[in-house]
């Protein structure tokens, strides 16, 4: 027991995000969702309220989540783009409200170089860019004077036409070459590799089969060296599977973080934080043969 808990810890690694440090490997993280936005597919509008944004924020961190990822503008399939203005007016209260209370780090969810650098000016501590630093020029060099960590997510198009017929002659194949070709672009850019995540985009420009695929191999990206950040949550091909509609896709959502997790998720990204953390809680306890004693169980 004690030559499998060392080993575990030489496999961890410390994310240092600002003042926070997150220990990835010793056990999931859980990365809450917070969409200033009106037109998300499971919770738009719903957090559009200032008052209900931030009470919902504080209320994640209560149920345990690790990391507030906060957005504001939608990527569901089909959206529009908004202006930088328009997001900054949307994410920048939240922020500036919620740093002097959270005692966990805050992610911004941006495209946007400018957005991001506000934000990280403002205290959040991690940049979670869906279009892997290939969207704003300015992105890897926003984040590397930030010195933050960064969420390297694939796509395949942008969210207006990822979903028109996305296909692929080798899925994992090209995933892994675009998250090589990003982390080649992220350190040229003097981004500290021990501060890049990799997301491979459940949902952004792939099929049913594509994301059922992505969870089944998920474990062949752990030779590219970094941790692993996935979103599944209410997803459509939850839906899809499951007949079910966005508000009733809550168990498929615990069976997709679950065999995440046992595929080597470090961060599962989620809305239902109090629930995702008994699912987390529960599958690390049998990855390790053990309770894991470092969070209370629900």
């Amino acid at each position: 027991m004690l030559s499998a808990v060392v080993e575990k810890m030489a496999s961890s690694k410390t994310l240092v995000c600002g003042k926070f440090k997150l220990e990835l490997g010793l056990r999931t993280h859980i990365m809450g969702i917070l969409n200033r936005t009106q037109d998300s597919f499971s919770d738009g509008g719903l957090f559009f309220d200032e008052k209900r944004a931030v009470e919902h924020a504080l209320k994640m961190a209560a149920d345990g989540a690790d990391i507030i990822d906060i957005g504001g503008e939608s990527t569901r399939p089909g959206a529009e783009r908004i202006s930088v203005d328009e997001e900054l007016r949307r994410v920048m209260p939240l922020i500036e409200r919620l740093v002097p209370v959270l005692s966990i780090p805050i992610s911004i969810d941006t495209t946007k170089a400018e957005v991001a650098r506000e934000a990280l000016k403002a205290g959040a501590s991690i940049v979670n860019d869906i279009t892997g630093l290939h969207g704003d020029p300015e992105m890897a060099r926003v984040v590397a004077a930030a010195n933050a960590p960064v969420i390297i997510m694939h796509m395949q198009g942008d969210p207006r036409t990822m979903q028109q017929n996305p296909a692929y002659i080798d899925l994992i194949g090209e995933l892994k070459d675009f998250f090589e070709y990003s982390i080649d672009l992220a350190k040229g850019s003097g981004i500290d590799p021990e501060k890049i995540l990799l997301d491979p985009g459940i949902g952004f420009g792939k099929t049913v089969e594509h994301n059922l695929e992505i969870i089944k191999r998920l474990d062949e990206f752990k030779d590219l060296g970094r941790p692993i950040v996935i979103g599944t949550s209410r997803k459509s091909f939850i839906g899809k599977v499951l007949d079910a509609d966005v508000d009733k896709r809550l168990i498929g959502t615990a069976a997709t973080c679950a065999a995440a997790i046992l595929r080597g998720a470090d961060i599962i990204r989620v809305h239902d934080i109090e629930e995702m953390l008994q699912v987390a809680k529960m599958v690390d306890s049998i990855k390790e043969g053990t309770i894991k004693k470092d969070r209370p169980i629900l």
